[in-house]
């Protein structure tokens, strides 16, 4: 396989705006590991804006991007040891080092918990228990991680059973018209509207039927997408008419949540037509959004290559920055434009030392997600 820069792209461009959503969620009046002093009713607005897409999206690419490294003549055993060793070796270590300040911070500004972070760590964050109302050790953000080293797992066995091309053809048939718009979108409506109504995630990985219910078939849909020039052309062709439709869908859903604005649960049938408009909403973007990225972007720049490897070390790091940058402001009773701003720099700022710094440590890189150094690099 060529690989497919629109759709790296596309990877970066989701994972900047996962940083702006986490930064977004301190200032929104829906739960969070830290809140500001005062949310806001019309920050849910524009976070409602991207809520229902940008993780299906990063499942979507995640499952392309298997599709190349399960090419590279490895194996499906070879794929699933660096698979692992790519995704479980961050999580342990993000779960060990970078995630607990988080709970911490819950803890103490929401919870009531009243010991030092000291005293936290050494009793309370391997106690494998509950710790008001915080179920620790946690992995937090990157349950992404786990979850997708799971479903990369599910998809070894599939592709030891199956073969890699079996059910490509049959693929290409059906995904390669506009039923590759119209049939995730409709079961995106089963899965919210009906099988799991006002049900949220859980992303404890046992327990999140919801979640799998989407995250897996998106996985596993981007892996076959990755064989299929035909539903490729198919997202080209009908991605103008796939923005048109999200975007109506992102405006019922903006009147809804207007007129029952935070937890406030819509009078029937609004309930209903909020869940299956915000279905409709997230794939039609995802559509358009490969459409775009195939049609516009698939092109090299010499900041793709830097930014590609940046992104998972990004990740690891933002969710804690943010979370310990407002534990610290909360106190001082700033501006929520000075706050967020704040957020916005120290984030920004943290992620790229966090990457830059550790890139340079041999030891340090497959803890933060990136590949060692290979022989040449350490003899240069």
């Amino acid at each position: 396989m060529e690989r497919h820069f629109g759709l790296d792209w596309l990877r970066i461009g989701a994972f900047g705006l996962l940083i702006l959503y986490h930064i977004g969620m301190v200032f929104v009046p829906w739960g969070y590991h830290v809140k500001t002093a005062q949310p806001q009713d019309w920050v849910a607005l524009p976070m409602l804006a991207l809520n229902s897409w940008r993780l299906l999206l990063l499942f979507v690419v995640s499952g392309y991007a298997s599709r190349a490294l399960l090419g590279k003549g490895s194996g499906t055993a070879g794929f699933a040891a660096n698979r692992t060793a790519r995704l479980i070796v961050p999580l342990l270590f993000g779960m060990l080092v970078v995630v607990p300040v988080q709970p911490w911070i819950e803890l103490t500004t929401q919870r009531g918990y009243t010991h030092g972070f000291g005293y936290f760590l050494l009793h309370d964050y391997f106690r494998f228990g509950n710790v008001g109302g915080v179920i620790l050790p946690t992995w937090q953000h990157l349950w992404f991680v786990a979850y997708l080293w799971f479903y990369t797992m599910l998809l070894v066995m599939l592709v030891a059973v199956f073969g890699r091309s079996r059910l490509q053809a049959l693929f290409d048939r059906v995904f390669g018209t506009i039923l590759v718009w119209l049939i995730p979108a409709a079961w995106l409506i089963v899965v919210s509207a009906w099988l799991f109504p006002g049900i949220g995630p859980t992303n404890t990985l046992v327990n999140d039927s919801v979640s799998h219910a989407q995250y897996l078939p998106g996985f596993l849909f981007g892996f076959a997408l990755a064989g299929s020039p035909d539903a490729l052309a198919a997202m080209r062709r009908w991605w103008p008419w796939a923005l048109g439709v999200g975007l109506l869908c992102y405006g019922v859903v903006v009147a809804i949540e207007i007129h029952w604005p935070g937890s406030t649960t819509p009078s029937w049938p609004w309930g209903i037509l909020f869940a299956a408009a915000r279905a409709v909403q997230g794939w039609s973007i995802i559509v358009a959004l490969i459409g775009l990225a195939d049609t516009y972007l698939n092109r090299d720049h010499p900041w793709r290559r830097v930014l590609t490897e940046a992104v998972f070390p990004f990740y690891i790091i933002h969710q804690t920055i943010i979370v310990g940058v407002e534990g610290a402001l909360l106190p001082l009773g700033l501006p929520g434009v000075v706050e967020f701003l704040i957020l916005l720099t120290t984030t920004v700022a943290g992620c790229w030392a966090f990457y830059a710094i550790g890139r340079e440590i041999g030891w340090l890189r497959p803890l933060i997600g990136l590949r060692p150094r290979d022989r040449r690099e350490r003899s240069a």
